[in-house]
């Protein structure tokens, strides 16, 4: 991924930065999902729509009928219930009119009570017989389309159509008549498709709905930490195409637990990035630099990138004998004093992203101040420009990464014990931005931010993808059941 992602993040998610106002409809984090990604999700709902579906218990049929020497006669099936669902193939297309999915070649088999009763003027009692059946429903499709669009920054789902067809049934009763096989088939073959039909049209049409409770709930912010959480509002209209499907996100960072404004929708034909439309990986995810230089900037404004340093690896540099033979007359003003280093950024550091690499200048004031008794006395003042670049990766659903230094410059801001010979300083800055800054800096980078995904998916062998002023994730993905939430439609 990008690098430095890393330090906007790095001053993001430890210090964090000015947040820059951007217009609350437009979009800075766009997701493709490829075909590869739709049969996955496919093939869960396929599954899922069949458990839900097993155990299901169709309405009694009841129906009387006439027959040569035996007369009319009444027949009633019960406790019609599907027991198993095999389906040969299926397949998801996305285009204008939305996303269809076909299931073909639908085996379902049943099970159900049977019962006859008739009168004949042959025998003057009425005869009657009950028994079990076994019925089999071959050759069935059912197919569905669905519409999906962005409804106050939330996903509306649409059930634009939905039907199943039966072609050929199968029956085999335990016990009964002769007669009354044939007699079974002729009566109710028709009425048992309808009845499969009906049923599998009606517990889909049921779950599309619950689903779409599902999507209209989804958060429309995401938590980062205590302080801020990502944007996720849906923007935009959501992008169709005869392989895919986009959506798109506000995805700045905004301050947590503040009311998340409905975005005035742009109904435009949008066009994002489209790294991962050629990729066999099942989903894509951009994010603009703007997203991380929404971090640096929400921090900033929190004023977070301040620091007072009084713990580093060499302590001996927090007292002025350490500075003996590099300012002296600090030594000679305060002799063995102990010290703070006061750093705090001067402005929010600017991620920006090219195809080579992600990289930042970072401009911080390091001031040194003296401790005498219970006084702080600031004796110093360098102005530093670090420029650092990074690693960016992928950790479970989050993005994280680690900055190195490339270079740093520095110059003396004011003094109040003379000037300063910055030839020798330096080499003391630059351990303390090698052995405190950066350490503490990838301390929360490692932690790095959440990615918008739908909890119970996982991002799986992610590639990262730099281009101008974009990171670009290309990932498969898995599923556990983790998310009861999301399949309770079908349940």
């Amino acid at each position: 991924m990008a690098p430095f992602v890393i330090l906007l993040l790095l001053f993001s998610s430890l210090i964090h930065g000015h947040a820059q106002i951007e217009p609350k409809n437009e979009a800075f984090i766009s997701l493709l999902v490829t075909q590869n990604g739709l049969d996955f999700v496919k093939e869960l709902l396929v599954k899922r729509a069949i458990s839900s579906i097993i155990s299901l218990r169709l309405r009694d049929i009841e129906k009387g009928a006439n027959f040569p020497v035996v007369g009319n006669v009444y027949m009633s099936l019960s406790n019609i219930t599907i027991y198993e669902i095999d389906v040969a193939s299926s397949i998801v297309k996305p285009g204008e009119a939305g996303v269809s999915i076909v299931a073909s070649g639908v085996t379902c088999n049943l099970s159900m009570n049977w019962y006859y009763s008739y009168s004949t003027w042959l025998v003057p009692v009425r005869i009657s017989d009950r028994g079990r059946a076994e019925v089999q429903v071959e050759g069935m499709q059912v197919g569905l389309t669905l519409g999906l669009e962005n409804q106050e920054g939330s996903l509306k789902l649409k059930l634009e159509d939905c039907g199943s067809y039966v072609k050929d049934i199968s029956i085999k009763l335990d016990g009964g008549a002769s007669w009354l096989y044939q007699g079974i088939v002729d009566a109710f073959e028709e009425e048992i498709g309808s009845a499969v039909e009906n049923a599998v049209t009606k517990k889909l049409k049921e779950g599309i709905s619950q689903l779409d409770l599902y999507l209209g709930s989804l958060p429309k912010e995401v938590p980062v930490d205590d302080h801020a959480s990502l944007n996720v509002t849906f923007v935009n209209n959501v992008l169709l195409s005869n392989s895919s499907i986009g959506f798109e996100t506000n995805g700045l960072f905004i301050e947590r637990n503040n009311s998340v404004p409905i975005p005035k929708l742009c109904h435009k034909k949008s066009e994002f990035p489209v790294s991962c439309a050629y990729s066999s990986k099942m989903l894509g995810i951009t994010m603009d630099d703007a997203v991380f230089n929404s971090a640096s900037g929400l921090y900033y404004d929190a004023k977070f990138m301040h620091w007072i340093v009084d713990k580093i690896p060499d302590q001996s540099l927090l007292n002025t004998a350490g500075w003996r033979f590099i300012v002296p007359q600090l030594y000679r003003k305060y002799p063995n004093h102990d010290m703070n280093l006061n750093i705090s950024l001067s402005s929010p550091p600017v991620v920006e992203i090219s195809n080579q690499k992600a990289g930042a200048n970072v401009f911080a004031d390091l001031t040194i101040d003296v401790l005498e008794e219970h006084e702080v006395i600031p004796v110093a003042c360098i102005s530093l420009v670090i420029r650092a670049s990074g690693l960016v990766k992928i950790n479970g659903n989050n993005l994280v990464g680690a900055v190195k230094l490339d270079d740093f410059s520095m110059s003396l801001k004011w003094s109040t014990i003379g000037n300063l010979r910055m030839y020798l300083v330096q080499p003391v800055v630059w351990t303390l931005i090698e052995t405190v800054f950066l350490p503490y800096a990838n301390l929360h980078l490692s932690k790095g931010f959440p990615l918008p995904i739908i909890h119970g998916f996982t991002l799986q062998e992610a590639e990262i993808i730099l281009s101008d002023s974009r990171i670009t994730v290309c990932s498969d993905v898995s599923f556990s059941d983790s998310n009861k939430l999301l399949f309770k439609f079908i349940q």
